[in-house]
């Protein structure tokens, strides 16, 4: 199948790692593609991974949905970071086939294998959807070096973080020259209780919204 042609279209890469899955929401007239993973506990059905895939192709940005080789496999564990890696970087050349630039991303664990390896595949920006900062309780097992080595690299990057994350709360981000949008309530899945002042669908439109005007300013 090909993403310039149809609406919704799915392929399979082999990479080192195992087969990976893609599935394109593709956009007339693309001009970029944003490349997003899922996180180590859930898959590419996570709310805002659908949301961005839903709302993005109306604003010319073809979505990419990527299912890492451990998760097509079936398995339930993911697979250690090293190997997350060389799966991003099997599927990359599928990413960049039609010739657009391409943003990587991703949710929590997806999140860090985008920033590890933004600057080598030439990503034009990088978005970070519940970076996992830190394990649930232990600030101290910090991951931040992951996401200033990208901005050290030159590399834009776009945090988007629950304001009760467990594994990161917003003001515990290391200053940088990246930009970072809280969504208040949000836990791990950027989920809102329902005594929080925005609706989920609300939150979800926050979401998309700050990705969308955040990917118009890239200079791709």
């Amino acid at each position: 199948m090909s993403m310039r042609t149809d609406p919704t279209a799915t392929e399979t890469v082999d990479t080192p790692a195992g087969e990976a899955r893609i599935t394109w929401h593709t956009a007339p007239q693309a001009r970029l593609v944003l490349a997003v993973s899922h996180g180590a506990g859930g898959g590419i059905e996570a709310r805002d991974l659908q949301a961005l895939a839903a709302a993005l192709p109306a604003r010319g940005i073809a979505v990419a949905l990527v299912e890492q080789p451990w998760r097509v496999a079936g398995k339930k564990v993911a697979a250690a970071p090293k190997v997350l890696d060389e799966g991003w970087r099997g599927l990359w050349p599928a990413l960049a086939e039609p010739g657009l630039p391409v943003v990587a991303g991703g949710r929590s664990a997806g999140a860090r294998v985008a920033c590890r390896t933004a600057a080598e595949l030439g990503a034009a920006g990088v978005l970070a959807l519940a970076f996992p900062l830190h394990p649930p309780g232990r600030p101290e097992k910090s991951r931040a070096e992951e996401l200033t080595g990208a901005v050290a690299a030159g590399v834009p990057v776009l945090v988007v973080q629950g304001g009760r994350d467990p594994f990161g709360r917003p003001e515990e981000f290391p200053e940088g020259a990246y930009e970072l949008v809280e969504v208040a309530d949000g836990d791990h899945g950027l989920a809102v209780p329902k005594r929080a002042q925005q609706t989920q669908d609300e939150a979800l439109a926050q979401v998309t919204g700050a990705v969308a005007d955040w990917l118009d300013r890239l200079p791709t």
